[in-house]
């Protein structure tokens, strides 16, 4: 063949080419799209969902994340598995940050976090808290609560006037943990003796350091949380309430903490401390799932909610259910990261004291 041929018919082969590989290029974003923005009814089957509880397995939070998948994959489409994994540190921030910026945002992460990390960017001292919290994919809370303040009842502080004249031992579980958080801005706000002894890795074991007599109390910890994790404390008498953070009917004559401020500026500290208790048990999704699954994951959360079987087993289980739904969780968040300057500034020097 004539070295011209050859030469024609070889660049023709490598046009082509070119060609095929142009065109290929094309082809392939256009079938992948369509992927990115399955619909959920279409994704969702056959997936496996992965439940990130920040706490240990037993903890209140964890029991709550085992009952929301057990009942929240029958409200979505095709009814997919959901698994519970527990990713515990830095009191919840581990967690937090995986969600924030590392797991999948297709929609088939979601988690369960301390009420208090979100206000953390907000509120906390530490550089390194690196996520925006209303960027979340915000589903809703499984209670809203009023958290109390306790006392062992060997301890020499009974009530919550003592706590302004005697020093009370409480235990402390990292150091994003409302555990550590709490104390240590009541401390800064309104003078209480609250003295923190860190160290402890879960709740569970600083149950049982209290029990043991390695500490005399809890200055934050829920009221559901207690009725359900610890139901003979209250009757037994095993306990001393000393203050609660809302008005929970159930304890009518357990003072709001709020009868320690001295003055409204105190007051108005104490709410934006406290608004965390409005998401007592928040759940959420990664930033930036696509709008029609986070539509099917909302309405999945607030369906689950008001189920039957879901009800029945938590009464069971004496755990409250109270829908907090995410635009309610979402307003709170943003009126709280837009309180004036001056009272977020006194919050954030209280918590993070030395």
């Amino acid at each position: 063949m004539p070295t011209s041929v050859t030469r024609a018919l070889s660049a023709t082969v490598i046009l082509g080419s070119i060609a095929l590989i142009s065109l290929s290029a094309v082809i392939a974003p256009a079938r992948a799209q369509p992927a990115l923005q399955q619909p959920a009814k279409e994704f969702y089957p056959g997936k496996k969902i992965e439940m990130v509880v920040y706490s240990t397995a037993g903890s209140t939070y964890d029991l709550y994340a085992r009952l929301l998948a057990r009942h929240m994959p029958r409200f979505l489409p095709g009814e997919p598995a959901m698994i519970v994994k527990n990713m515990v540190g830095a009191g919840g921030l581990t967690a937090t940050r995986y969600l924030y910026s590392q797991a999948p945002r297709d929609g088939t992460t979601i988690g369960t976090i301390s009420r208090g990390i979100p206000f953390e960017p907000l509120l906390g001292g530490s550089a390194t808290v690196e996520f925006d919290p209303l960027k979340f994919l915000w589903l809703g809370s499984m209670s809203r609560e009023s958290s109390l303040a306790i006392s062992w009842h060997t301890s020499d502080v009974k009530t919550a006037q003592d706590l302004l004249t005697k020093e009370l031992l409480v235990a402390g579980t990292g150091a994003g943990a409302d555990s550590q958080i709490v104390p240590n801005a009541l401390n800064g706000l309104i003078a209480t003796n609250f003295k923190i002894i860190p160290g402890y890795a879960s709740l569970t074991t600083a149950t049982l350091a209290m029990e043991r007599g390695e500490v005399a109390g809890f200055a934050y910890w829920s009221w559901g949380a207690i009725k359900s994790s610890k139901p003979s404390w209250v009757p037994d008498k095993q306990i001393n309430l000393l203050f609660q953070t809302g008005n929970h009917p159930d304890i009518p004559n357990v003072p709001n903490v709020k009868v320690l401020a001295k003055t409204e500026n105190d007051r108005q500290a104490l709410d934006l401390l406290f608004a965390r208790d409005v998401m007592a048990r928040p759940f959420l999704g990664t930033p930036e799932i696509p709008a029609d699954r986070a539509q099917a994951l909302r309405e999945a959360f607030a369906g689950a909610m008001k189920d039957a079987q879901l009800l029945k087993e938590a009464q069971q289980a004496q755990m409250e259910i109270e829908l907090v739904d995410s635009q309610e969780v979402e307003s709170l968040l943003k009126t709280a990261f837009a309180a004036p300057k001056e009272v977020i500034e006194r919050v954030r020097e209280a918590m993070n004291r030395q």
